[in-house]
């Protein structure tokens, strides 16, 4: 976390959430975590309750029972019957649309929100603003004349013009090209550090969480499934929902077939043809079911049968698709179960893959994850 100010500043700006929520349409929230300063990312399928939360913070969504705190500030607690009007909780809420006014200039925009203080008071605010955010030489330019990232700083900067206790970000950037996004969270960072706020930031990207995140919690079903760093969270996850979030793109059910405590290791029969998978020991039984993730770049392709290996996972396959995704290849290669493999081009080619083609996969056992299997879904939430 951002240990930037005290210690009685950061306890004063701690968030700590811990509400239920009933809506029309049968979802069911109960969520409990904190979040201190700095950027704290909200993972999870769409539809597990992510935007539900910061509405409800926002004020937007009155929750069924709970109590949500910022500091010392209480902004709903169902149990002493407060409820701070939305106007009244000090926070910003950036959503999806930008939602800037087209007939007002960046200046306009920013200023929007404290439009009833001095004008020298008003230019105090904004400039240090829009210099924090690269936009200050469009303060007379209206959003039809500038690039899509243009318009996001200037909206956020009208975001913060207010000085929130707390900004929420609903996937503001997720229209933007990657490296528009990079700079743009980078100079919110850049920010942040002089103002010390939590940040709640809801992404569906794992990378995102990687680079700007302190924190992360994980959303399931209306729940959170696990809080921590994103190194804690997400290298190493113990549940489906985490593993499909952190690009583990394999996920096979296996039968323990056997244990060897001495080597840290387990046997596990994948598919119907009866392929023994080593992977690391966990608590589980012969002839339990297992469920097993992987991440498609963990798996390597080799054009003949391979020897003298310290990956002692080796099984023989077919390819049966390539297929092209940016500047990747996803290979798709069936022996008992299917695996989805990524490469470069250029290996593709070295390898001279088509389908039909013979090859041999080559796993190395700590590369597979044990993970507990994602419950059905029982809900239908508007995310």
């Amino acid at each position: 976390m951002d240990n930037s100010g005290t210690a009685g500043a950061d306890a004063d700006s701690i968030l700590s959430v811990r509400v239920k929520y009933q809506s029309s349409k049968e979802f069911s929230l109960d969520v409990r975590f904190e979040a201190s300063v700095g950027f704290t990312m909200l993972l999870g399928p769409s539809g597990s309750g992510k935007t539900t939360i910061l509405n409800c913070i926002a004020g937007l969504i009155r929750p069924t029972s709970g109590r949500i705190a910022l500091g010392s500030r209480t902004l709903f607690d169902s149990a002493a019957r407060i409820d701070v009007p939305v106007g009244q909780r000090h926070l910003a809420y950036l959503f999806q649309t930008l939602a800037l006014f087209p007939h007002m200039t960046v200046g306009q925009n920013v200023q929007y929100g404290i439009v009833n203080l001095p004008a020298r008071e008003r230019r105090e605010r904004i400039m240090p603003l829009l210099d924090s955010f690269h936009i200050a030489h469009l303060f007379n330019s209206r959003p039809s004349e500038i690039s899509g990232g243009e318009r996001q700083r200037t909206a956020l900067a009208r975001s913060l013009v207010t000085a929130p206790e707390l900004l929420l970000l609903d996937e503001p950037l997720s229209a933007l090209d990657i490296a528009t996004k990079e700079t743009i969270l980078h100079d919110l960072r850049g920010w942040n550090k002089s103002h010390g706020i939590p940040i709640l930031y809801v992404t569906h990207s794992p990378e995102e969480a990687f680079a700007v995140g302190e924190r992360v919690a994980v959303f399931e079903q209306g729940r959170v499934i696990a809080t921590g760093t994103p190194q804690e969270v997400l290298r190493t996850p113990r549940q489906e929902t985490i593993a499909q979030i952190a690009g583990f793109e394999n996920l096979f059910d296996a039968v323990v077939v056997s244990l060897d405590e001495r080597q840290g290791t387990m046997l596990c029969r994948l598919g119907n043809e009866g392929h023994q998978l080593e992977v690391p020991l966990a608590r589980a039984e012969v002839g339990a079911s297992v469920r097993i993730a992987i991440r498609a770049g963990d798996i390597v392709i080799a054009g003949e049968h391979p020897h003298a290996l310290s990956a002692q996972n080796t099984f023989e396959g077919r390819v049966v698709d390539i297929t092209r995704a940016g500047v990747k290849l996803i290979v798709q290669v069936e022996s008992g179960v299917t695996f989805e493999i990524h490469i470069t081009p250029s290996a593709c080619d070295e390898l001279q893959l088509i389908p039909n083609k013979r090859v041999w996969l080559v796993i190395k056992a700590y590369s597979c994850n044990l993970v507990e299997p994602r419950t059905p879904s029982l809900i239908n939430d508007n995310p």
